[in-house]
């Protein structure tokens, strides 16, 4: 194959050049930037090394685990502890998540946590609007519709919503089905209801928890993305910024990260670390964090109790705690505006703050499909949603096609 020109250094890039560099592909990775990773970032806040950006990936169809047994850290993939995650409900106390549901969506809407946060009034009238035949088309439906039509308007925003929008920093109105979950469209025809599909999509799910992180970081998977891809002969450029594609040399260009919506503004997303010293959340009070409705009394959308979340964090942060709040609009003053939501949302108070840290991400438009085959082919979050797991799986099989051609 003639050389392959990547646009754009993020995971989705490096695992697209890496394979075809293996396959003995001549490959050139251009990054505008001076680093490496996109959003799977480290920076330190109070002396720790932590992510920046991403912390986990899904395990699901084990797209991301094999990759990283590829790379010699298949040893250090780490489940999070045991425990629910809560959601603090536009109204009253916060309340761990129903215990059988799929991105939000109960298996069974009479569960008492589900009538719990949505009421016995609109639990009750979810099982009637889910006894209905599927509509003509619902598997083409986005998440939002979808949920609407099937569970009704207060399942949808009371409990989908949040979790949706901490997964994919979306509202589901904005989700297509397969990419909140690629096998729902499938399972909701053979079912016949949304209750049914969750459940069964449950049932086949691999024990263990549905995402897992790296020990030490996320982010160790770029250097090691990186390293191998050199090994085998590709090339990275850093502070390479690809003005015109048509310039870059070989008859293949794969723009990477977003550079094919680079004019279409995205969502920006404040992601706020602290790093605190308070004895009372050694009892992980709300679990590994909680996500947030709308309408709640605080400004963040989601809180991450990390050291909670992460047995080897908490081993590297000395008894102190870590956690992150994410936010859709910058707060006025980042820092004092999450101490006082985490403490609103974790209902402890944290007078010693050791650490701060605010870091921006903008999560970029959709992307137009390829048209035409001289086209750059779009691989990336543009294309493949936020979850590394997409990501990669994407990035891989457009690898493999590339190979085909």
């Amino acid at each position: 194959m003639a050389e392959v020109s990547v646009v754009g250094g993020g995971v989705a890039g490096l695992v697209v050049a890496r394979r075809l560099a293996l396959s003995g592909v001549s490959v050139a990775v251009h990054e505008a930037t001076g680093r490496l990773g996109g959003t799977v970032a480290r920076h330190e806040v109070a002396g720790i090394a932590l992510d920046a950006g991403a912390e986990s990936f899904a395990v699901r169809g084990g797209v991301v685990a094999r990759l990283l047994a590829e790379l010699g850290l298949g040893d250090d993939v780490v489940e999070p502890r045991p425990g629910p995650a809560w959601l603090q409900p536009a109204s009253g106390d916060a309340v761990p998540l129903p215990a059988t549901a799929l991105l939000g969506i109960p298996s069974d809407p009479l569960a008492d946590d589900v009538v719990r946060v949505v009421g016995r009034e609109a639990a009750e009238a979810a099982v009637r609007l889910d006894a209905l035949p599927l509509a003509p088309g619902a598997a083409e439906m986005s998440l939002g519709a979808l949920v609407r039509a099937r569970f009704g308007d207060t399942v949808l925003e009371r409990l989908v919503a949040p979790v949706v929008h901490g997964v994919h920093s979306q509202h589901p109105d904005e989700v297509p089905l397969t990419r909140a979950h690629p096998s729902l469209p499938a399972e909701l025809i053979a079912a016949g209801s949304l209750a049914g599909a969750v459940g069964a999509l449950r049932a086949t799910a691999p024990p263990g928890s549905a995402v897992a992180g790296i020990r030490g970081g996320l982010h160790r998977i770029i250097p090691a993305l990186a390293a191998d891809l050199q090994r085998h002969g590709g090339t990275i450029r850093l502070g390479s910024r690809v003005e015109d594609v048509s310039q870059l040399p070989g008859r293949v260009v794969v723009a990477a990260a977003g550079a094919a919506s680079a004019s279409r503004p995205g969502r920006r997303i404040d992601l706020v670390t602290l790093v605190v010293e308070q004895p009372e959340l050694d009892a992980a009070p709300r679990g590994s964090g909680l996500l947030v409705a709308d309408g709640a009394e605080v400004s963040a959308r989601a809180l991450t109790h990390a050291t909670a979340k992460w047995d080897w964090l908490r081993e590297a942060a000395g008894g102190r705690h870590v956690l992150r709040l994410s936010y859709d609009a910058t707060p006025a003053d980042p820092a004092g505006t999450a101490r006082a939501d985490a403490e609103a949302l974790l209902g402890v108070e944290l007078p010693i703050v050791v650490g701060t840290a605010h870091v921006v991400w903008t999560r970029p438009a959709p992307a137009a499909p390829t048209k035409a085959a001289s086209d750059p082919i779009v691989v990336g979050e543009t294309v493949a949603g936020s979850g590394l797991a997409g990501i990669v799986a994407h990035a891989e099989r457009t690898a493999q096609l590339l190979l085909a051609s």
